[in-house]
């Protein structure tokens, strides 16, 4: 079973903790990323776009002018889709976006973002994420002495008020629950930051 070294806030190894073989196993499986990332992004559209066809747009159902002898090309009526203020001709209409992924291919995109952030060396565990105070710049000194300069995700079991406070005005910086952990969020951040006891519950969560 692989071990990763364990920081406290301070950036300094306090013990060394066994990753749970149940989600760690060094298998990523980039098809699935990809299509786990399709699918969150998929789900979050509105898709209530439209746009109106010559049968819903105003205006009058009479020929305009005549067929013939006036020079001017056929019209049956002023709102045909070559005409100004006519019909838009296959324009987008309201529709879900979302599509299927079964349960097996979400844990295993999960599983697979995972170990792609441990096999690049972007995955840090704390001790806890509990600071002095709630500042921001308490936070900052923080993820700097772990060397996670840029984007984070930060992965809690149990937060403090204190951190909560400190890491709401960090700019790329984000919380999350090991509930709320997701496959886009993983891939977007650069460093994942997760506490000793989010890693023993990732196990719970990924079982299946």
């Amino acid at each position: 079973m692989a071990q990763i070294e364990v920081h406290d806030l301070e950036g300094k190894v306090v013990e060394q903790v066994d990753l749970p073989g149940g989600v760690f196993d060094g298998v990523v499986r980039l098809h699935l990323i990809h299509e786990m990332v399709k699918f969150q992004l998929a789900s979050q559209r509105a898709g209530t776009h439209s746009t109106k066809g010559r049968a819903e747009v105003h205006g009058s159902n009479a020929k305009p002018f005549r067929q013939k002898g006036t020079g001017r090309a056929r019209a049956g009526d002023v709102k045909s889709p070559i005409w100004r203020h006519g019909g838009t001709t296959f324009g987008p209409k309201p529709r879900d976006y979302t599509h299927k992924m079964n349960k097996k291919m979400k844990l295993g995109a999960l599983r697979s973002a995972l170990n792609l952030k441990w096999k690049e060396g972007k995955l840090k565990v704390v001790r806890d994420l509990d600071i002095e105070a709630p500042r921001t710049k308490l936070m900052i000194g923080a993820l700097e002495r772990l060397d996670t300069r840029g984007k984070t995700l930060l992965v809690h079991g149990t937060p403090g008020e204190n951190f909560l406070l400190a890491v709401r005005n960090l700019q790329g910086t984000k919380p999350l629950s090991v509930e709320g952990l997701n496959v886009y969020d993983i891939m977007w951040h650069e460093h994942l930051v997760c506490t000793k006891d989010a890693l023993g519950s990732l196990e719970k969560r990924l079982a299946g």
